[in-house]
C-alpha cells in the first residue's frame, strides 16, 4: 500500500501535475493541504475518472485539506475535534477517514506567522487539540497516522542553515514541544530515507533559487503509531515534482507499507 502526503499550493493551479503523478506514482491514498477552494470547487469529478474517492474541507481561498483513496473511504470525520477557533472560525485544516486497514488523517498545521502574532499563540493550541484528538488511536492496534504540512522542522538538521531561522517559527522550543507530545501519546516521526542529499528536505520557497541551492525545510511529516511504523517498508521524497514550469513549493512524502 502506498500512502501519501502533499502541499499542492492550490489544487486548481496544481491539477494537471497532480492528475499525472497519480496516474504514474501508484499512489492509494494522498493527503493533500493548501487546496486553496471550496468543497463545491474541489475536482472530485477528474479525480473520480482515474479511480479516487475524494474526503475534503476545504471552505475558501486559503487552507483546505483533502484525502483521496483509491482503497475504500469510510468513517469520514471533516474538521479537528475540539479544535480551538482563529477569528471566530474553525479554519479548515484536518480531515480524516479509514482507507482499507488504515486510519489517515490529513492536516494543514497553523503556519504561527511570527513568535508574538496571535497566530503562533493559536498554532499552539492548535497542536494540543490535535494531540488530544488522535491519543486513542496513536495508542491502538489499526495502523494510523497523521500526515501534512505541520510547519515545523523537528530539529536543527531538518532546516538548511538553522542561523537564518534564529527567532523564527517552525523551530522554536514550544512548536517542536508540541511534536514531542505527538510522539509520547504513542506517534513515530517517519523520516524520509535521503535520496539526493543527505536530509530530506520537503519544502523550499520559490524565492532566491531556494529549490537548486537546496535551501530546504523538512516540515511535511509522517506521524504514524506502532503498527503503522513497524509496517514501513520504504519513505521518500518525491524530489521531481518539486521540479519544473507549475510545480508547488512542497514535494510529496512518499510512504510504502506491507499491510
Amino acid at each position: 500500500m502506498r500512502i501519501a502526503t502533499w502541499n499542492v499550493n492550490s489544487i486548481t493551479a496544481r491539477l494537471p501535475r497532480l492528475l499525472a503523478w497519480l496516474e504514474s506514482s501508484g499512489t492509494d491514498v494522498l493527503c493533500i493541504q493548501e487546496t486553496k477552494c471550496t468543497a463545491e470547487q474541489f475536482p472530485a469529478d477528474e479525480l473520480r475518472e482515474l479511480g479516487y474517492e475524494s474526503a475534503v474541507n476545504a471552505t475558501g481561498r486559503w487552507n483546505g485539506v483533502a484525502l483521496l483513496s483509491r482503497v475504500g473511504l469510510a468513517d469520514v470525520v471533516t474538521g479537528l475535534p475540539g479544535g480551538p477557533e482563529y477569528d471566530g472560525a474553525q479554519e479548515p485544516r484536518a480531515v480524516s477517514a479509514t482507507c482499507g486497514p488504515v486510519r489517515v488523517w490529513s492536516v494543514y498545521v497553523p503556519n504561527g506567522r511570527e513568535v508574538a502574532h496571535e497566530h503562533y499563540a493559536y498554532k499552539l493550541r492548535w497542536l494540543e487539540a490535535l494531540r488530544a484528538a488522535v491519543a486513542q488511536d496513536a495508542t491502538g492496534d489499526r495502523p494510523f497516522a497523521v500526515l501534512g504540512d505541520y510547519n515545523i522542522a523537528p530539529t536543527d538538521q531538518d532546516v538548511w542553515d538553522i542561523a537564518v531561522f534564529e527567532g523564527a517559527t517552525h523551530v522554536t522550543e514550544p512548536e517542536r514541544a508540541a511534536l514531542a507530545a505527538l510522539r509520547e501519546a504513542g506517534l513515530r516521526d517517519v523520516v524520509p530515507r535521503p535520496l539526493k542529499y543527505d536530509h530530506p528536505f520537503t519544502y523550499w520557497d520559490y524565492r532566491q533559487l531556494g529549490f537548486p541551492k537546496n535551501k530546504g525545510m523538512r516540515i511535511d511529516l509522517v506521524y504514524g503509531n506502532k503498527p503503522f511504523a513497524e509496517a514501513v517498508t520504504d519513505s521518500y521524497v518525491d524530489r521531481e515534482e518539486r521540479k519544473g514550469k507549475g510545480a508547488s513549493d512542497h514535494a510529496p512524502v512518499v510512504v510504502d507499507l506491507d499491510v
